[in-house]
């Protein structure tokens, strides 16, 4: 296999793409090549079948999501509340519209995982680990919310990226309906002290 590692995350790059353009079906060596723009047969050197391209697609969706630790601080530096909770949870939807392809491929990835087992271990893992790692840093934080409250804030925050990116029109039609939808649904979990 080849090791060029910014080869490889430009090829996963252009499977992102691919997986946003064309869906699951659409992502085979060929294309991914393509859209890189590299020569036929380069990606088959950097993957060893279609299952760890599909799984090394994921992580590099989560490693393209991951906000920067430096602009977390910056946001962390306000005294926890309900109110820095909306304000991270727009941030994360503005972080999630920036980063919209890789928010549709990983939708992709999700509806492929239901029928390849070792796509959705990996998933699983990974989202799992994401998970758990933002619900300890909530905790630690001082915000307000159980993990109760935090498991519901990602299903409810789940759900309205999932309508946001596929049905837009639905909830919202406006950057501001968005926000004040974003802060609806924290204060509705979190309510006032």
């Amino acid at each position: 296999m080849a090791r060029n590692p910014e080869r490889r995350n430009a090829l996963l790059d252009a499977a992102i793409e691919v997986l946003t353009d064309e869906g699951a079906r659409g992502l085979t060596f060929r294309a991914v090549d393509a859209r890189a723009g590299t020569p036929t047969g380069t990606a088959s050197n950097y993957f060893a079948d279609r299952d760890a391209l599909l799984a090394q697609t994921a992580t590099r969706v989560n490693e393209r999501m991951v906000p920067d630790p430096e602009h977390v601080a910056s946001l962390m530096a306000a005294e926890p509340s309900r109110e820095l909770i909306v304000h991270l949870m727009r941030d994360l939807v503005r972080r999630m519209t920036a980063e919209r392809s890789g928010y549709l491929a990983m939708l992709e990835l999700r509806l492929e995982a239901t029928r390849r087992p070792a796509l959705r271990e990996e998933l699983n893992r990974t989202v799992r680990e994401q998970y758990d790692g933002n619900l300890q840093f909530h905790l630690a934080s001082g915000l307000p919310g159980d993990a109760d409250a935090m498991r519901v804030l990602y299903l409810a925050m789940t759900g309205l990226l999932v309508e946001h990116f596929t049905l837009p029109e639905m909830l919202s039609d406006t950057p501001e309906a968005l926000d004040e939808l974003v802060a609806v649904t924290v204060e509705r979990i979190f309510p006032a002290a």
